[in-house]
C-alpha cells in the first residue's frame, strides 16, 4: 500500500509544493507522520494497517517540500552547502533514532511500543516547530518572481548579527532568489507578491514537458537517469523487505537481533564513503558506465548472499555493503546529474527519476510481493531482486564499452586527421 500510494501521490504533491509555495506542504508531511505513528500504536485491524500506509505515503511524497523549502530562501550559490546541512540533519536523526532504539531495547529492556511513542513524540514537536517557518513569496515554476520585479530599496534584516541593511543593485544575484542570510522585515515582503504574474498551469505544465524533452536529450543525463531509477526502485524492495528476511533467519521472539545497531552502522558508514567519493578526481564521463556497472554487480552479490547464507550475522554484513555502495553511488549521480542542469531543472528530473522508480518498484510489488500477483516467500523475492541488480549490471557493462569504445574511435580519427 505504501509502494502505490506513495506512486500515486507523488506527481500531484510536487506540483502543489510549488504552487502552495513549500511550507504548507511540509506541514502537511507532519500531520501525515503523526497520524502514520499514532495508527502504528493503536490499529489492530488490516485495514487500519493499510491506512496506515497510506498517510505513510504521503508522508515519503511530501518529503521533497521540506528539501525544496530551503532552496527558496537562500542564493543559488549557497544550494550545495544548505543541501549537506539538510541531510546531514537527515543522517543524524536517523542514526541517532537507530542507535537510541537499539541501546533502549537491549541494555534498557524498552518493549517496541515505549520506542514508538518517542517517535511520535518526535515527530509532533517537528510538526509544531514547522508552523514557526517563515512562508516563502516566491517558488520554482508558479510563483517565480524576476530580479527585475524585486525592490531594490526593499529593507531586509541580517539574520547573523541582527542589524537592518539595504539591498543594493551592484549585487548580482540569480533570477528571483535573495541571500541566505537575510529574510524580509514583516509587512515589507509583500510587494514582490503583488507584482508576481498570474499563475498559468497550463504554461507551467507545457514548460516543464519542454524542460523534461531537453533534460533527457543528452546521453549521459539520460544514462545516470536511467541508472538512479532502475537502482532505486531494488534499494527501496531490499531495504522495506530486509528485515522480514531476518525475521525469518533468526526469529526475534527467540533471541536477541541488532537491526538497529546495523541501521546505523550502515547509514554511518555510507555517509564516510559518501565523503570520500567526493574527493575521488576521475573521467565519470569516460569510466562512469563501467564503474556503475561494477558496483551494481556488486550490489547483485550482497543481496544474493544476503538471501543464500542463512545466518543473520552474514545477511547484517551483506546489507551494509548494500547500502554502503548505494549510497555511494546515488551521490555520484546526484552530483553528476547536477552538473548538467540549471537551477530550475533540480527537482523536475529528480522528481521524475523517483517517479519512475517507483512506478517500476509498484510493478515489481504488484507481481513479486503481493498476493494478487506472484506471492513468492521472502527467499525467493530476494533471489529475484538480486538477479535484478545483476541484470542492471549487465545493461551498463554493455553500454560502457560501447561508450569506451567510441571515445577512443573518435580520438583516434581525431589523431589522425591531425
Amino acid at each position: 500500500v505504501w509502494t502505490y500510494s506513495y506512486l500515486a501521490l507523488l506527481f500531484p504533491v510536487f506540483l502543489a509544493t510549488d504552487y502552495l509555495r513549500y511550507k504548507p506542504v511540509v506541514l502537511l508531511q507532519g500531520l501525515s507522520l503523526i497520524v502514520t505513528w499514532f495508527l502504528l500504536l493503536y490499529a489492530q485491524e488490516l485495514w487500519a494497517l493499510q491506512f496506515l500506509e497510506f498517510f505513510y505515503g504521503m508522508g515519503t511524497a511530501t518529503d521533497i517540500a521540506y528539501y525544496s523549502y530551503i532552496y527558496s530562501v537562500v542564493d543559488v550559490s549557497l544550494y550545495q552547502k544548505v543541501t549537506s546541512y539538510c541531510r546531514s540533519a537527515t543522517l543524524v536523526g536517523y542514526t541517532v533514532g537507530s542507535v537510541s532504539g537499539q541501546v533502549l531495547v537491549s541494555v534498557a529492556g524498552w518493549s517496541l511500543f515505549s520506542l514508538n511513542v518517542i517517535s511520535l513524540t518526535s515527530i509532533s514537536i517537528a510538526f509544531g516547530t514547522a508552523w514557526f517557518l517563515p512562508m516563502p513569496q516566491k517558488s520554482l515554476f508558479f510563483h517565480h518572481v524576476s530580479s527585475q520585479q524585486l525592490s531594490w530599496e526593499m529593507k531586509v534584516m541580517d539574520c547573523k548579527n541582527g542589524s537592518v541593511v539595504q539591498d543594493h543593485p551592484s549585487v548580482q544575484r540569480a533570477p528571483g532568489w535573495e541571500d541566505e542570510t537575510k529574510v524580509p522585515l514583516n509587512g515589507e515582503g509583500h510587494s514582490a507578491e503583488k507584482q508576481e504574474q498570474k499563475v498559468d498551469i497550463i504554461k507551467v505544465l507545457k514548460d516543464l514537458w519542454r524542460d523534461f524533452l531537453q533534460c533527457y536529450s543528452f546521453r549521459t543525463m539520460l544514462c545516470w537517469s536511467v541508472w538512479w531509477a532502475l537502482s532505486t526502485c531494488g534499494y527501496f524492495q531490499v531495504i522495506n523487505y530486509a528485515q522480514g528476511l531476518w525475521e525469518m533467519v533468526l526469529p526475534s521472539h527467540s533471541t536477541d537481533i541488532y537491526n538497529g545497531a546495523v541501521e546505523a552502522a550502515s547509514t554511518l558508514l555510507g555517509a564516510v564513503a559518501v565523503v570520500v567519493v567526493g574527493h575521488i578526481k576521475t573521467s565519470w564521463a569516460t569510466w562512469g558506465e563501467v564503474a556503475l556497472a561494477l558496483f551494481s554487480f556488486l550490489i547483485a552479490a550482497a543481496v544474493y548472499i544476503m538471501d543464500t547464507v542463512r545466518n543473520i550475522w552474514v545477511c547484517y554484513a551483506s546489507y551494509v555493503v548494500f547500502r554502503i555502495i548505494y549510497m555511494l553511488l546515488i551521490t555520484i549521480a546526484t552530483y553528476q546529474i547536477a552538473t548538467n542542469l540549471s537551477v530550475e531543472r533540480y527537482a523536475l528530473v529528480f522528481g521524475v527519476n523517483t517517479f519512475i522508480a517507483l512506478a517500476l518498484q509498484t510493478l515489481l510489488t504488484l507481481i513479486v510481493v503481493d498476493a494478487s500477483g506472484l506471492g513468492l516467500d521472502i527467499f525467493t523475492q530476494f533471489m529475484i531482486y538480486a538477479s535484478y541488480f545483476a541484470a542492471i549490471s549487465l545493461v551498463f557493462l554493455g553500454s560502457g564499452i560501447y561508450s569506451i569504445t567510441r571515445a577512443y574511435r573518435r580520438q583516434e580519427q581525431t589523431q589522425s586527421r591531425s
